[in-house]
């Protein structure tokens, strides 16, 4: 890693409006919160946190532009633009911020999508981004409450929930996100 975690903290805040930098903080807290329950390491959680939103404000021309420039999973402009981030943010935390831990790197990189058998790390900042404090919307509280129980189900409830607001709005769904919660559904049912 090029940067102390403090360095950090500055680049990316100052990326950033200071209510979106006071949700990665809640994501950093319950990251590491969970991580303590479910048995990760709360370094790594800390640290994927704090860098899975560090390209959400970068203009949408500049994303589209990395992402075409270096060939990061072009299908993914077929979809919402909110899905770019979380590729240009792993990305850029590599080969920018220097980060090596491919672990803390996917968690980034699928913290909106979720993916096919999903690591223990990037189920906590996934789940953590859907339910820190400074979230407000419907059925938060009932993840919330899974979360004290069960990782999966939370996370299950937590892609219903988009699935379902997806359905609503009439939007196209990213299949990997229906393909992560079939994979927690199969892992309960081990």
């Amino acid at each position: 890693m090029k940067y102390s975690r403090e360095q950090l903290i500055t680049m990316i805040s100052g990326q950033m409006p200071e209510k979106r930098w006071r949700h990665v903080e809640g994501v950093m807290t319950t990251s590491v919160s969970l991580a303590k329950r479910y048995g990760a390491d709360p370094e790594k959680a800390d640290l994927a946190a704090l860098l899975h939103d560090l390209a959400k404000f970068w203009p949408m021309e500049r994303q589209e532009a990395v992402m075409l420039e270096h060939g990061l999973q072009p299908e993914l402009l077929q979809y919402d633009r909110q899905l770019l981030h979380a590729e240009i943010g792993a990305y850029v935390a590599e080969q920018e911020y220097g980060i090596q831990d491919e672990e803390v790197l996917n968690a980034v990189r699928y913290h909106t999508s979720g993916r096919e058998q999903m690591t223990l790390l990037d189920k906590i900042v996934c789940l953590a981004d859907y339910i820190e404090l400074g979230r407000n919307f419907p059925g938060v509280d009932r993840i919330r409450e899974l979360a004290e129980e069960n990782l999966e189900k939370a996370l299950i409830c937590g892609f219903d929930s988009t699935i379902s607001f997806l359905l609503q709005q009439g939007k196209i769904i990213f299949p990997l996100t229906v393909i992560a919660r079939n994979s927690l559904i199969r892992e309960l049912n081990e």
